[in-house]
């Protein structure tokens, strides 16, 4: 009788717990991601609840400390899919995104969902409401033609982001 082995079960349940510790401890948290996450906890995640897809990853041309990843992703809280699109700096998630269309109605939803979880938004404008709370910021912002809706939710955790200066060429002067 072959043996099974629990090891591969313990370890994602281990990697699970991370996550939604991180998510817990960090109010920025959304659908068990945050921006300062490591890509290895994020890449875990969405491993985990990808919607037979897989996660790639593409580094930049002038450095392979900065990449972009993506992966269609369904959260089994509620089996919403999304695309799920991140920049890594570092080993560091400095920015995610949520794309989902729908119609108006999806809007509406996703402007409750962000409420219930961050609170009043701190800025509201056509087509876009954000959240701050220092260096993280959330934001939604929806597009729209005729009844279809496209919406994105980002978070950035800009503390990350100003890591990018050391990659960024400093320019000429020109004399």
């Amino acid at each position: 009788m072959p043996r099974l082995s629990i090891a591969p079960a313990l370890a994602m349940l281990t990697s699970i717990s991370l996550v939604h510790a991180q998510a817990v401890s960090n109010p920025y948290a959304y659908r068990g991601f945050t921006p300062g996450m490591d890509y290895r906890a994020f890449a875990d995640r969405a491993g985990i609840i990808s919607d037979n897809d897989v996660l790639r990853c593409n580094t930049a041309l002038t450095t392979a400390k900065r990449m972009e990843c993506g992966v269609s992703i369904r959260d089994p809280a509620d089996n919403a899919r999304f695309y799920l699109s991140a920049y890594v700096l570092e080993g560091k998630i400095m920015m995610l995104s949520f794309g989902d269309s729908g119609d108006a109605r999806l809007v509406t939803r996703t402007q409750q969902d962000l409420a219930r979880r961050f609170g009043a938004a701190s800025r509201k404008r056509p087509s876009s409401w954000e959240w701050k709370d220092g260096q993280r910021i959330a934001r939604l912002t929806w597009r729209g033609r005729g009844s279809a809706r496209w919406i994105y939710v980002s978070l950035t955790d800009q503390e990350v982001l100003n890591g990018i200066v050391k990659y960024v060429p400093a320019s000429k002067s020109q004399h």
